[in-house]
């Protein structure tokens, strides 16, 4: 089966995200997410990649970033999950037993208005909603909680924002999405649909030939006549 088409354009805002392997945990420690951000970081110093949010879960993670070069989103996905792998196989002993992810990673493009904060709110209350803390910004693991710092704690990974933060950010994140948002995003991640207004949508999907994103998954229904519908004929 070919590979879905998958958009990695200079310029654009893109909400990635991976799961382990028949989503096995794949932070098992507080020292297995230091390691990982530690990752992050050698990544954003080889690749031209502007990370603006992000959030690590027990058995996946979600990074929203800008590629500064076509083609780069992708290079860095690919050295960040190489290199944990490797480093996850090497400390645990489990060469050799199978993959720490469950595919290649999942990606897609986000509008630069509205629809940024939506899934920047998506990515930072994640933990918040599997219910695994009662604030979001209590998650150390997010880009949320290392905002908050009164100085952006080692090793460095955010960037400024291609848009300040709407007021009372902390409660907008704290805030459920509606059910349309979540529906959205959801479906964005699920498809590698870009999310955005309609026309916006419509024309990112046809200049980075993304139209099967949109398009209904699985094969036409095939309805076959009734035989009393053939004996009438």
């Amino acid at each position: 089966m070919p590979r879905a088409p998958r958009a990695d354009e200079a310029g654009g805002l893109y909400h990635a995200l991976n799961r382990g392997n028949l989503r096995a945990t794949i932070f098992h420690k507080p020292e297995d997410y230091i390691a990982f951000e530690k990752i992050l970081h050698e990544a954003l110093e080889i690749y031209k990649v502007e990370l603006y949010s992000y959030l690590l879960m027990p058995n996946h993670y979600h990074l929203v970033l800008r590629p500064m070069i076509d083609g780069e989103m992708s290079r860095f996905m690919g050295w960040v999950g190489g290199t944990h792998t490797m480093r996850y196989h090497a400390h645990y002993h489990t060469s050799g037993m199978g993959h720490v992810y469950q595919q290649r990673y999942k990606s897609f493009p986000i509008q630069d208005d509205d629809h940024f904060f939506v899934v920047c709110r998506y990515v930072e209350r994640n933990a918040l909603r599997a219910g695994l803390v009662e604030r979001a910004e209590d998650w150390q693991w997010s880009s949320l909680w290392r905002w908050l710092q009164a100085n952006e704690p080692s090793p460095s990974l955010l960037s400024k924002w291609p848009s300040p933060r709407l007021p009372n950010w902390k409660q907008r994140v704290n805030e459920p999405l509606s059910e349309r948002e979540l529906a959205a995003v959801r479906l964005s991640a699920h498809r590698g649909r870009p999310l955005g207004d309609d026309s916006w949508v419509e024309s990112i999907a046809r200049r980075l030939n993304l139209e099967s994103t949109m398009r209904p998954r699985g094969r036409k229904r095939v309805r076959f006549p009734d035989p009393k519908e053939i004996k009438e004929a």
